[in-house]
Parts: C-alpha cells; structure tokens; sequence
C-alpha cells in the first residue's frame, strides 16, 4: 500500500513513526523507485537499498529535510558522483544510536600518537592513490585492546565520529606493510558505508579489495 502525506496528514516538518510514512515522505520529495521502507536499529549499515526495498535506521525518522533529500539522491541520483556526494552527506549527518557511544571508544594511548599521525597520512595517500579521493578524512587510531583482531572501522554513530582502528600488536608483530594492507582493508569497509552499501565481505567487498590490490580476505588472526 502507498501512502502519500496527504493521506497521513504529516507536513514536510514533521517527524514520521513508522516506515510507511517515511516512506511517503521521502516519495513526496522524489523517491521513485523504493516500495518498501524497513526500519532497522543496525548501527553499522545505516541507509542501504537493494531492489525496490530500503532499509534504513529508524533514528532517520526524525531526520533532517536535507538528509531526507540526500537519502533521495543517493537512491535516485543519476550518476555515481552524485550517489557518492549523497552517501558522504548521510554518513556526516548520522542519527544518533547511543550517546555514551563517543565515551566508550578507545583512545589512542600517548605513547602511539606518532603511529596514529603516521597511519592518517597514509590514510590520505592510499585515498588519492587507490579511492581517487572518494572517501572523508577520517581517525586513524592505534588500539591496545585490539589482541585477536587486526583492525576495525566504525561508522559515525551521533556524537562519535567514524574512525578506524589498527591493532598495535599487529603492527609490532607483523610489521608497516601489513599494516598497510589492513588499514587498506578497513577503507574499502569505509567505501562501503559511505556508498550506502552493506559492511560485510560479500562479492562487491571481495571485489572492491582486489581492485585496490588486497587479498579479498575477511580476517586473518594476529597469533
């Protein structure tokens, strides 16, 4: 069933409750080719479309006229310029899921800031050189907590800001290059989510790895 917000008597300001009428919010904004809107609590993918369904976290649902319109744009957006700028402006703008989110992230101990310093330049290097400047500047933070992993990225999520995480032992252990390749990894998990795409390691993660020139692995362990 469609429903326009007409029938809902919903202004433009006001904020919906359920997925139908977001749903028919975003089609008076000109969402065309979505029939289904899911609400979901996922704080790792926050707006995502496959088909006709999209699936979105319901902090959307007091979302912003201009992310609203972003949303629009990154569905209906004729070129991947314009899906790419979308995505972007919806990952800056995410919803708040739990505010003490920002309080519970590790810190860069003091003794690691120059790795940290060292790991945001290549950051900048590997996203000219292999993302063509695609992806934000982001947090590059070295993790003493990180034993069996070797990295992680976290999507923005309220006041925290996306970031990624290298493990220190992973750097002493196996040295700068691997490192490198893991923080390569953990940028195509940052493509992925600021291209509205699925955080996983499915075939367009496999796909984006080796066109950056990783093995498409999902892990490897730090022992």
């Amino acid at each position: 069933m469609r429903l326009d917000p007409a029938q809902l008597g919903l202004a433009f300001d006001s904020s919906p409750r359920t997925g139908d009428e977001l749903l028919a919010i975003l089609k008076s904004r000109g969402l065309k080719k979505i029939d289904a809107c899911t609400l979901t609590r996922n704080a790792r993918v926050m707006v995502s479309f496959r088909g006709a369904e999209l699936r979105i976290h319901e902090g959307y649902l007091g979302a912003s006229p201009e992310v609203l319109d972003a949303i629009v744009r990154l569905v209906e957006g004729r070129t991947k310029a314009i899906r790419r700028e979308a995505g972007k402006y919806i990952v800056a703008n995410s919803v708040a899921t739990d505010p003490s989110a920002l309080r519970r992230r590790e810190r860069t101990h003091p003794d690691d800031t120059a790795w940290s310093a060292r790991l945001v330049e290549e950051h900048a290097r590997l996203n000219a050189a292999s993302f063509a400047n695609a992806l934000s500047p982001i947090v590059v933070r070295v993790s003493r907590r990180m034993k069996s992993r070797l990295g992680h990225y976290s999507p923005a999520a309220g006041e925290a800001p996306a970031e990624i995480a290298i493990s220190r032992r992973h750097i002493r252990r196996h040295g700068w290059t691997d490192a490198l390749d893991t923080l390569l990894h953990e940028m195509v998990h940052q493509w992925q989510a600021e291209t509205a795409r699925p955080l996983d390691h499915g075939p367009e993660f496999r796909a984006k790895a080796r066109e950056v020139g990783i093995p498409p692995r999902a892990k490897r362990q730090v022992d």
